[in-house]
């Protein structure tokens, strides 16, 4: 078995890259939209991506799942989130084609497996960040193995922290669904703990520095035994309410981009093909677009205050620039970026990734 986790230091997200090397087959699991180098990986190392897979409707980034469905890879979602949280897209295919409008895919109940070469995937509803939320045991049935080996826990099990449950409130704005919430992760942790053996690895989808927790650890991955003797929510998985009280505690803001995230994803985000392709302009054109274009000045400090643009944002080209960008830019209007070339490729992805494609 190929195992590969594909990281986002911008927005701390991972993506998993599983194949199983006999038959060549490979699934992503929660991808971002830039995927062509998730396509890359699986290339240099003999793999074809054949299935993509999502743990639940993400907020903090746009998913490639569409993408992979538009290239004829199959889907595997959720069907636990009732009408307002499942994917609304999947029977929206460009152009139609053999399957009639729709994508190729399935939507997973609790239980439910599915196989991507000698390579077996079962999903476990775990809602509570979101009420859709699935984590998927992987067997390697080609090595020999009848147990898992690991669980992909998307944001439902952090090293060190669980998926936060007021997202859903605090940025998506359904009212009074916080503490109900709290209550719903506290019923998927008690499981998880009594369900899952100690020696089980855990590969979530997030590490430090993701508004989707408010301790996530540096760590990459982890044990479920682990999580069981250090995680302080998972701790207190005996006492419902002073786990309600503890986990709905000191949340951060989450950024203000979230709720597009949710409903893009949710309806389907557009699909990007290849990435952007600025031309690049000169000064005098600058001033002509910049009325009514956003300009996005990602140069230093010191040469943002020697000069600028009229009405530039200041964006400097680091970790929060995704976020910031997300947040600040309407992705309606065009965007013109102050950007060194050799550092277009990184900021064109950071901004494709929550949404900004103009």
């Amino acid at each position: 078995m190929f195992f590969r986790m594909i990281y986002d230091p911008r927005l701390a997200e991972a993506a998993y890259l599983i194949g199983c090397q006999k038959t060549g087959e490979a699934i992503i699991f929660d991808p971002e939209r830039d995927i062509d180098r998730y396509l890359d990986v699986a290339k240099q190392n003999g793999l074809r991506i054949v299935a993509v897979a999502e743990t639940h409707i993400h907020a903090d980034f746009l998913s490639g799942a569409r993408e992979f469905a538009e290239r004829g890879a199959t889907v595997y979602v959720s069907a636990m989130g009732a009408p307002d949280w499942s994917s609304r897209w999947l029977n929206q295919k460009r152009g139609g084609g053999s399957y009639a409008g729709s994508y190729s895919h399935r939507e997973l109940r609790d239980g439910d497996s599915f196989v991507i070469g000698n390579i077996r995937f079962t999903a476990m509803h775990t809602p509570g960040h979101t009420p859709e939320h699935m984590c998927y045991l992987v067997v390697d049935q080609g090595g020999g193995a009848n147990e898992p080996m690991g669980i992909v826990t998307g944001d439902f099990v952090f090293v060190g922290d669980l998926g936060r449950p007021d997202l859903l409130e605090s940025a998506a704005g359904v009212e009074g669904i916080a503490k109900p919430s709290a209550h719903a992760l506290w019923k998927s942790a008690r499981r998880f703990l009594a369900d899952l053996p100690d020696w089980l690895q855990v590969w979530p989808a997030h590490g430090a520095g993701s508004a989707c927790g408010k301790a996530l650890g540096a760590v990459p991955q982890s044990t479920v035994g682990y999580e069981r003797r250090f995680n302080p929510a998972l701790r207190l998985a005996n006492e419902e309410l002073r786990f309600v009280d503890f986990i709905l505690e000191g949340q951060p803001e989450p950024p203000t981009y979230f709720a597009r995230m949710k409903k893009e994803n949710r309806d389907g985000p557009a699909v990007l093909g290849d990435l952007p392709k600025p031309k690049k302009i000169d000064g005098q054109e600058l001033l002509r677009v910049a009325g009514d274009a956003q300009v996005l000045d990602v140069r230093s400090w010191s040469d943002f205050r020697q000069g600028h643009v009229r009405g530039a944002l200041f964006t400097p080209l680091d970790n929060s620039f995704p976020t910031v960008a997300g947040s600040y830019v309407d992705p309606a209007k065009d965007v013109v970026l102050v950007v060194d070339p050799g550092k277009l490729d990184a900021a064109i992805r950071d901004l494709v990734r929550v949404g900004i494609d103009r």
